[in-house]
Formats: C-alpha cells, sequence, structure tokens
C-alpha cells in the first residue's frame, strides 16, 4: 500500500464584483438607471444596478497573490490581514470581450478570471487526479458572494466544474491508445439532513440513506453513477441535475441557497500493458450559504436551536475547527464527524484520504462586513487541517488480464482484484448494482443520451414556435430551467396531473389558472380565490398576456412570460432575475427606498442603514407570502405582516431611529399578536419548512403547543410613542399637553392627556410668579416636578378586541429604569389618573441642556390575556425623604464613593442629610441676598432723608431727584409684575413653538403616494400644512416680540423716574 503524503488544506479567496441588487433610488445622478414602461400602467421606474451605486464601500483589498486585508468600516482604523494560499481580486479592473467573457480590462489589471482560478485550482484537482490522488473542492460563503459562480459559472463565463471535466476529456483524447479510461458521474443534494440524487428522475427513489461500511466508511446507498465519454455528456447530466434540484426547491418551498451540492467525478485509469489501475474521486462541493444568525435577534426565540437546516455547516465547522486544534498540537478525544450527513460524506476529505482545496467567496460591502470577516476566519481555521492523502493504484491479477482485453470487445463480465479495503467498487456492501462490463454500463448510457437527445431537439423546436413560461428563481443557476408552452387552445395550470401545465409551489392550487392561446392573443384567468399577480399587481380576471410580463402564481412560483416569435427581440432576459420580480412586487404594496428616507441631507448620497433594511423587506417579501400560505394549509390561522420598526419614530431629541424589519404576527382566532425580529422570523421560517414537509409527506401537523413554530407565548406589544418637548420646565412653566401616540409607521394609535407641573417639595404647583427668564438661574438649585398622566383617549387596540388592556412607560432623563403605570384592561378610553413626583436636588448643567433640547417619550404598550403585565414597582430607584424620585443623580452617585451599592434602604439616610445641607447652603444663598438688601435699603432711606432737607444730586450734570421709599417700593412691585408678565409672553410662545414642532414632525414623517392619482392632493395638502406651519411660526415670533416691547417700554418708564415721565403720566 502507498505511503500517504501530508498535505494541508489549499485555501484560496476570491472577492466578487459589487452585486446586481435592485434598488429603487430615483432622481440622482449617481445611479446608472434603466428605464423601461410597465405594461399595466406606463409608470417609468428607476433601478441602481450595483451596490457602488448605492452608496456601498469596499472593505476589502489583496495587496499581493496570498494576503487578504478587511477594514472594519465603523472604525477604519481597525484592519486583519490573513494570509492564504492565494488571493484572487475579481473586484474590478475587469471588462468583457466580443464572447461575452470578463477578462482585464489593462495589461497590468490585478483581476482574477475565471480562467485564472481554474488554471491554479482546477488543473491542480485535475493533476492530483491523474497521479491517483482523490481530490475534492469546497465552495464556501455567505448567500450571494460567488460560490456557484466560481464552482459553476455563468453564461460565457464557466465556472471550475465545465473546465475541469472540458479538460479532462480533452486530455483522455490524446493518451494512448493501451490504456483504458473510466469516467462516472453522480450528483446529489443535501437539505435539511435529507440527500436527493439529482441525476434520478424517480421521484420515490430521489431520497436516499447514508449508510456506513467498515471498510468503505459512509457511502450513499442507490446513488446513481453515470458512465460518461464526453464533455457534452456531462453538460447535460449537469443540466438534468439543476432541473430536478429546480423542481425539488420549488415541491419543498426550499432556497437552493440553503442546500449543499456535492458531484462526484469518478476517473479510473486501467494500464493494460502494465497490469496496473490507478483510481480517482474528486469531490466538487458548492456548500450552502453561511448566513450567521445574529444573536441580538434570535437569542429569544425558545425554538432558536430547532431547525435542521443550519445543521450541516455548523457541524462542518466544529469538524475543521477540532482538525485544526489537532493540526497544533492540541489533544482531541473526538472528531464530531457523524453530527451532520455532510461532514459524514466529507470524512475523506477532511483529515482523511484526499488532496483538499477550499475557495471562500467573499463579499467587498461594507454592509456584508460581518459575514466575510466570518468567512475569513472560517479559512483560516481550514487551512490548518492536514490530510493524509495517498495514491489509489493496485496491480491487476493475470486472470484478469484476459478479461479486461476482452472487455474492450464488448464482453459482459470482468472482475477486479487485489483491490485495497478503502476504495472497493459497488459489487459490495449493498452498493453493488449489477454484475455489468463498463462496456455494457456505456452501451445503456448511449440509450438514454439518444432518448434524451430527441427531447432536446424536440423543446428546441417548440421554444420557437409557441409562447411559453420561464421560471425564475432565488439562484440565478436555477433561473429558466423549467419551461411550460402554452398551445393552441385552453390548457389549465396547477398541480393536479391532469391539468397541461403542471406546477409545483406553495400556494398553487390543483386548478389554478386558465391560459387561453387564440389568435395571436394569449390570456390568463385566476380560479375562483387563486392567487396570480402580473407585474407586481394582482389579478382576479381574465388578463392579456403581453411579451416579457412577470407572473407569479400562488405565494411566489415566479415566471417570465415569452410570447409569440413575432414579438420577441434581442432583449436581455437576465435583467428579469427574482431580486426584479420581488423589488416590483415591493412597489405595488408602496414600498420604496425614498419612503424609508433614504437620501442623506447633505451630500444626497444614500444612508446605508436604511438601504439594508429595505434589502430586508424586499428579501422577506416572498418568505412572508410563503409562511402565511404553510399557515393557510396547514390550518394555523396566523396572518403575517411586513412592518418597518421605527419606520416615523424618532429619538428624545427628534433624530430618527434605527430602522429595521419585524414581522407583525396575528392570530385570526384569538386576535392575539406577537412582533418576531427578522432573525426570529427566519429561523421560525426554517421550522415551519419541516413541518410543512412533514405534512406533505402524509404526516401529522399537529404538534405539542412548546414544539409548534406557529404558537408563541401571548406577549406584550408596543403600540406607540408620544413625544413631550420638556422646554418650558426648564423656565419652571407648568404646561398640560394633549399629544398623539404615534406607532411604527406614524400613524395615530391613541390620544394621551399629560401635565407636567413644576412644584415645591411638599408637592404643591408652582405659581407664574416662580417662573424664571434663564434656565441657569435654576443650577444647582432644586428642582421639584410632577407628571401626571390623565387619560388615554381611542386606543385602537382596545377597540380591536375588548378583552384587551394596555399599559404607559415613560423614563426620563438618567432614570435607570422605565416607570409605568398600572395595567388598565377592557375600557376604550381609560382614565389613568397617576402622578409621580421627580427631584433633582443639585441640578446639573447638563439636567438643565436636557430640558430645553429633549422630549420626555411616553410610550403605550398592549397587553394581552395571559401575557406578563409590565412591573410598576421598578426597583433601584433613588429616592428623596419624602419619597420622590430622584433625577440628575450622577453628582450624588460620584459622592457616595466608587462602587457602592445604591440600595434605597442605605441611601435614604444619606440622602436627608443631603437634603439638610442643600437646605442649609439655601438658607446661607437667602441670608446673603437679605443682608445685600438691607444695605441697599439703608442706603436708599440716608439718600431719601437728604433729599427732604432739599438737598439735591447733581448726576453727569443733571439734576436727579432721589426717588421716595413709596417710590422704591412702588417700582419693585412694577419690577415684579413685569417679571410675571414677560414669564407669561415667555410660556405662551413656548406653547406655540411646541405645537408648531409638533406640526413640523408631522410633516416630515408625510410621505407622498405612490398613486399618481393621489399626488395632486397629496400637493395641495402639503402646501396648506407648510402654510399653517409658516402662519403659526411667525404668528408666535410676532406675539413675543410685541409682549417684550411692552414690558420694556413699562420697565423703561419705571426705572427711569424724573420730573417728566413719572408713573401717573403714563
Amino acid at each position: 500500500m502507498p505511503m500517504p503524503s501530508m498535505d494541508s488544506v489549499k485555501v484560496a479567496v476570491r472577492v466578487r464584483p459589487f452585486s446586481q441588487i435592485v434598488l429603487a433610488l430615483p432622481n440622482t445622478e449617481f445611479y446608472s438607471e434603466v428605464n423601461w414602461d410597465s405594461a399595466r400602467d406606463n409608470t417609468k421606474w428607476k433601478f441602481s444596478m450595483r451596490e457602488k451605486n448605492s452608496g456601498s464601500k469596499c472593505v476589502i483589498s489583496m495587496t499581493s497573490r496570498t494576503t487578504t486585508t478587511i477594514q472594519d468600516p465603523k472604525n477604519p482604523e481597525h484592519v486583519k490581514i490573513f494570509t492564504f494560499d492565494l488571493a484572487y481580486w475579481s473586484h474590478s479592473g475587469f471588462q468583457k470581450d466580443k464572447y461575452g467573457v470578463l477578462i482585464s480590462a489593462e495589461p497590468n489589471s490585478n483581476f482574477a478570471s475565471q480562467r485564472d482560478v481554474f488554471h491554479d485550482l482546477g488543473r491542480e484537482i485535475l493533476n492530483n487526479a491523474w497521479q491517483g490522488y482523490n481530490a475534492t473542492l469546497l465552495a464556501y460563503g455567505q448567500t450571494g458572494s460567488g460560490k456557484s459562480y466560481s464552482m459553476v459559472g455563468f453564461g460565457a463565463n464557466k465556472g471550475i466544474i465545465p473546465n475541469l471535466c472540458e479538460e479532462l476529456f480533452q486530455a483522455i483524447e490524446n493518451r494512448e491508445t493501451n490504456q483504458e479510461y473510466q469516467v462516472t458521474f453522480s450528483m446529489l443534494e443535501i437539505y435539511n439532513e435529507q440527500v436527493r440524487d439529482l441525476l434520478s428522475r424517480n421521484k420515490k427513489s430521489g431520497i436516499l440513506k447514508v449508510r456506513e461500511d467498515q471498510q468503505l466508511g459512509f457511502y450513499v446507498d442507490g446513488l446513481k453513477s453515470v458512465p460518461c465519454e464526453s464533455y457534452a455528456q456531462i453538460e447535460r447530466l449537469i443540466e438534468q441535475g439543476i432541473k430536478i434540484r429546480t423542481t425539488a426547491s420549488t415541491n419543498m418551498n426550499a432556497s437552493s441557497s440553503r442546500s449543499h451540492m456535492v458531484i462526484t467525478i469518478q476517473f479510473k485509469q486501467v494500464f493494460l500493458d502494465r497490469d496496473l489501475t490507478k483510481q480517482s474521486r474528486i469531490h466538487l462541493v458548492d456548500l450552502a450559504g453561511s448566513e450567521r444568525q445574529k444573536s441580538s435577534g434570535s437569542e429569544g426565540d425558545r425554538l432558536r436551536e430547532g431547525s435542521r437546516v443550519n445543521l450541516s455547516l455548523t457541524s462542518l465547522g466544529n469538524v475543521i475547527s477540532t482538525l485544526a486544534d489537532a493540526a497544533m498540537g492540541k489533544k482531541v478525544l473526538h472528531i464530531p464527524y457523524r453530527d451532520s450527513v455532510l461532514t459524514k460524506l466529507l470524512q475523506s476529505a477532511l483529515g482523511g484520504n484526499s488532496r483538499t482545496t477550499l475557495i471562500a467567496a467573499i463579499s467587498p460591502a461594507d454592509i456584508c462586513y460581518e459575514e466575510t470577516l466570518s468567512t475569513l476566519r472560517y479559512a483560516e481555521r481550514a487551512k490548518k487541517i492536514r490530510n493524509k492523502a495517498v495514491v489509489n493504484t493496485w496491480k491487476l491479477m493475470r486472470e484478469s488480464r484476459t478479461e479486461n482485453n476482452k472487455l474492450l470487445l464488448g464482453c459482459k463480465s470482468s472482475r477486479m482484484a487485489e483491490q485495497p479495503p478503502y476504495y472497493l467498487e459497488e459489487n459490495q456492501c449493498g452498493i453493488h448494482i449489477s454484475q455489468m462490463s463498463w462496456a455494457h454500463r456505456l452501451e445503456q448510457a448511449r440509450e438514454e443520451w439518444g432518448q434524451q437527445f430527441i427531447t432536446i431537439v424536440q423543446k428546441q423546436q417548440m421554444m420557437t414556435t409557441f409562447p411559453h413560461l420561464l421560471n425564475v428563481n432565488e439562484d440565478p443557476q436555477l433561473t429558466g430551467v423549467l419551461k411550460y408552452f402554452i398551445h393552441t387552445g385552453s390548457c389549465d395550470a396547477g398541480q393536479a396531473a391532469s391539468n397541461a401545465i403542471t406546477l409545483q409551489g406553495l400556494g398553487i392550487s390543483d386548478k389554478h389558472a386558465s391560459f387561453t392561446n387564440l389568435d395571436g392573443n394569449v390570456t390568463v384567468t385566476p380560479h375562483s380565490k387563486c392567487k396570480v399577480v402580473i407585474n407586481g399587481v394582482p389579478i382576479t380576471t381574465k388578463t392579456k398576456l403581453q411579451h416579457l410580463d412577470r407572473i407569479i402564481l400562488g405565494s411566489n412560483s415566479a415566471y417570465l412570460y415569452i410570447g409569440f416569435p413575432s414579438e420577441r427581440g434581442s432583449e436581455d432576459l437576465s435583467r428579469f432575475d427574482y431580486d426584479f420580480f420581488q423589488l416590483e412586487r415591493a412597489a405595488a404594496e408602496g414600498m420604496s427606498v425614498d419612503k424609508l428616507g433614504s437620501m442623506n441631507n447633505r451630500d444626497g448620497k444614500a444612508d446605508q442603514s436604511v438601504l439594508a433594511v429595505f434589502q430586508d423587506y424586499v428579501k422577506l417579501m416572498p418568505l412572508v407570502a410563503e409562511a402565511n400560505q404553510m399557515s393557510e394549509e396547514l390550518k394555523k390561522g396566523l396572518q403575517m405582516e411586513l412592518k418597518v420598526k421605527n419606520l416615523a419614530s424618532s429619538d428624545s431629541r427628534g433624530y430618527d431611529l434605527q430602522k429595521e424589519v419585524i414581522v407583525k404576527v396575528t392570530n385570526k382566532r384569538t386576535h392575539e399578536v406577537w412582533i418576531w425580529s427578522k432573525a426570529k422570523f427566519i429561523n421560525r421560517k426554517f421550522l415551519m419548512e419541516e413541518l410543512y414537509q412533514c405534512f406533505l409527506n402524509g404526516g401529522d401537523s399537529h404538534v405539542a403547543q412548546e414544539v409548534d413554530p406557529f404558537w408563541d407565548p401571548a406577549e406584550v406589544v408596543y403600540l406607540g410613542s408620544a413625544h413631550i418637548w420638556l422646554q418650558s420646565l426648564a423656565y419652571c412653566m407648568k404646561f398640560k399637553e394633549q399629544v398623539e401616540f404615534l406607532n411604527y409607521e406614524g400613524l395615530e394609535e391613541a390620544t394621551l392627556h399629560i401635565h407636567i407641573i413644576p412644584c415645591s417639595a411638599t408637592g404643591q404647583a408652582r405659581g407664574e410668579e416662580d417662573v424664571v427668564l434663564d434656565p441657569l438661574e435654576l443650577l444647582g438649585k432644586r428642582i421639584d416636578f410632577k407628571i401626571h398622566i390623565v387619560r388615554c383617549l381611542g386606543v385602537k387596540w382596545l377597540k380591536e378586541d375588548a378583552k384587551r388592556g394596555i399599559q404607559i412607560g415613560y423614563r426620563i432623563y438618567d432614570l435607570p429604569n422605565t416607570l409605568y403605570t398600572k395595567p388598565i384592561w377592557k375600557i376604550v378610553h381609560p382614565q389613568i389618573e397617576e402622578t409621580v413626583q421627580f427631584t433633582a436636588l443639585n441640578a446639573s448643567q447638563e439636567f438643565l441642556n436636557y430640558l430645553q433640547t429633549n422630549a420626555l417619550i411616553v410610550d403605550l404598550w398592549g397587553l394581552q390575556e395571559g401575557c406578563a403585565e409590565l412591573n410598576y414597582f421598578p426597583q433601584g430607584l433613588m429616592v428623596t425623604g419624602e419619597g420622590h424620585i430622584m433625577v440628575d443623580t450622577k453628582k450624588t452617585s460620584t459622592g457616595l464613593g466608587t462602587g457602592q451599592t445604591m440600595s434605597s434602604q442605605i441611601s435614604e439616610l444619606y440622602l436627608k442629610l443631603l437634603k439638610l445641607e442643600q437646605e442649609t447652603e439655601l438658607l446661607r444663598n437667602i441670608n446673603r441676598v437679605l443682608r445685600e438688601e438691607n444695605v441697599f435699603l439703608k442706603e436708599s432711606l440716608v439718600k431719601t432723608s437728604s433729599g427732604q432737607q432739599g438737598e439735591r444730586l447733581q448726576i453727569n450734570g443733571m439734576a436727579a431727584q432721589v426717588p421716595s421709599v413709596k417710590e422704591i417700593n412702588r417700582m419693585c412691585a412694577q419690577q415684579v409684575n413685569n417679571d410675571g408678565e414677560l414669564a407669561k409672553a415667555l410660556k405662551v410662545f413656548y406653547r406655540s413653538m411646541n405645537m408648531a414642532r409638533a406640526q413640523f414632525c408631522r410633516l416630515r414623517h408625510y410621505k407622498p403616494p405612490g398613486d399618481d392619482q393621489m399626488l395632486r392632493p397629496f400637493i395641495n395638502q402639503q402646501s396648506q400644512m407648510l402654510k399653517d406651519f409658516g402662519d403659526l411660526f411667525e404668528s408666535s415670533l410676532w406675539k413675543l416680540k410685541n409682549d417684550v416691547a411692552i414690558i420694556v417700554k413699562k420697565k423703561n418708564i419705571y426705572c427711569l423716574p424724573n420730573s417728566e415721565h413719572t408713573p401717573s403720566e403714563n
């Protein structure tokens, strides 16, 4: 037996160009536009065609053929450098030649083409195979990173697999004639821990079992292996496998990005003159997308570990990590190959008898930074693995030599001998199909090729004659694989086998729709309540189809209509991809990037966070439709809706909050509502698919409640927020507000009545005489105020279901916990009447700034039967001796010493002492002021006394009569009166400003309608709102100026008394 060679896993990294994701970003010069007229409404659409056009930045650089650098977009100084065997820069520096092949744009460009990648990786795999080594190529990366492009390719840009097969047969043709070469091809898919034979047309035998033999190890029982004589045959097999994969993906409602595809080429060389045989197995593995589930989104899901969809990749990561530890000298007790189907089948490729290469495909975009970094780390661990590859060769027995000579003449029997235990033929351990010679197997394959060739020719002729439907799949490799011809006359489409067009997929009925081809026109008519969407718009009646119309049947089965030959031109069908369909659907529902407010006011470019939200929305739309269909068929009674969290919400300073996509789930029978994050919904969708597949296979869809992905315990639901601006409180002015609770979408959910009242330590309301003209007058002083929540009117949540309840919560400034009102149930217009007093013992500058620039955000929460109520007795709050809740406690907390626990029991005595010190300081200040006033009064009395004796004071050459005590008292009283009037004027002004601010916020979030007919009324309404806002603003300023002018005039009269201007003369 040959001695094994120790080889490390070879790792290459390839970065793709910015992807062609479609984003609706109108009216900006930064976007290359594709304009076309919708067949239904003549609407002009403008689409950005690349990530770079939508503001994405490249965070990947490759300074050499082996070095890859990634930069953190949030912290540009944070850079990580990785070193691999090869680094391919395919991001930029390319152009198309006349055949559509991507080549370097410049002679000195470092662009890596498909041929470059094949030259390094594919040819090395071929060389290993010719030497008799097993070889494995793994493609790893997130969905859309270019794995399938590198492996299979697209259009004229062939990937590693077709190039490898083509060169293999070219080399065979040029070899010596005294050698025999046997090539067999198999293709399988692993999804949800099930193995499907992609070359088997038999649906029942499509799902295969993985078995284990002591000598062979793990193998797929019954996997079809087809002998091949040319590259053209392998090309047809790949097309056949992709077609079966597409059909299976549709039937199982499973995205191909979540499945693994494994192609195995068995290559045997028989040297007849040397009694020698070499055999190699080439495994080409396109792994599922490596998307990580964000812990922040799924950690709260009780079923987060329940899905088996990601089990294979998780297990593969565990195997790679364990093998990497072993290669570094760490003690390893167990390598978890048995944890998943994928790792069982890849046991020889990882740490076993194979020379293995991993190509890690990465995205250059900053929005994919986390996934890209995760992929690079994964690849870094993989390169530490060491395999033990051997040349698979053995001698033939003399008696077998005669048999092999007969084999060339078509004899139907042969036998091999002296085969090593790790490479037994298929005639052992249950793998044996039949005792057929290689020649006989080739003969059978030729018969199948002949039948398939006739079918292919017929289908090509029909494509040039009849209108037809082409399938459109999320995976570009699976798009256009299925073709359904619309013959003259009428034909039904649906799941029933009796239909002329048999369709599979979620939401497809037995008789779903009828297509009619008469007099050069094709129409489609949905059957009762069956879902048919054309160009994003649902239809319910007979509709004429036009060439290149986009059709969605059921929940998400997408097709492109190809019209009669006379209607066709040289259109580029590739632009009508899966994203195109979904964006068109989103636009019909009124969702666009513009609606999310994507433009940055400074440079007009797109806001990256908003673009990411829009992409999430478009991505989740079909998934939500599928989930709703599964709920309907399984009779779960759930209705799921996509929402954008914080679509029209702002923080306490009025800035927009970070937006994210959420799913609102409603039980139509019980009216229970849940809010699921994106990650939680995706996890639940996987579990729903498993349950649905079990249902399709005849299993029971009724499972225990605790493991049912369609169920969750009752929870508290966020309904909306109201903003109450606190500027008046900074001037010690009482104010009463009636504000709207606005939900995520900016729509009114309820009306809140709230009072915020400055008060004394005992809770007595402050009067107008306590109003301050400058908030700095309150610096360092004690401030007490009460928040009184009066009532909540017109709560829609309660109108929808009388059994529900509500709670209201808010948190002001530096409070560690949110305060909640007591729950109120079954009352549509609940009277709350709850008051809480707050105290700032030593008002800081930061607290005063907060009052002047921030709003109190009050949240409305919905309660449901069975949910846990929000805690309205929060713990850990600091309180005064009177029991008032303390705010602005930063300095107070520092005075207690670092690390000291602020329990209410310990802090109470200290706060009482602190309160006494504050009051003592206040008395000292009062005493100081009184002393100053006493000195002033004494001086005034002296001057008054001297004035009564007839003495006159000369000031600047002018005679001035010193006022009498009576006049001084009158002047002081008038000064107080002027201050009060100024306070009143400011109070009116601030109230007007609050109204203007609220109107401006509503104006900001008021989005234009998608319907052109509604645009003119919208513009008129918008203009009126702007006019009202301007009028309110101008009138408020005019009123303030007028009031201040009157007060100043009075102040001048009383502050400058003389013989010509006395109070009596005014």
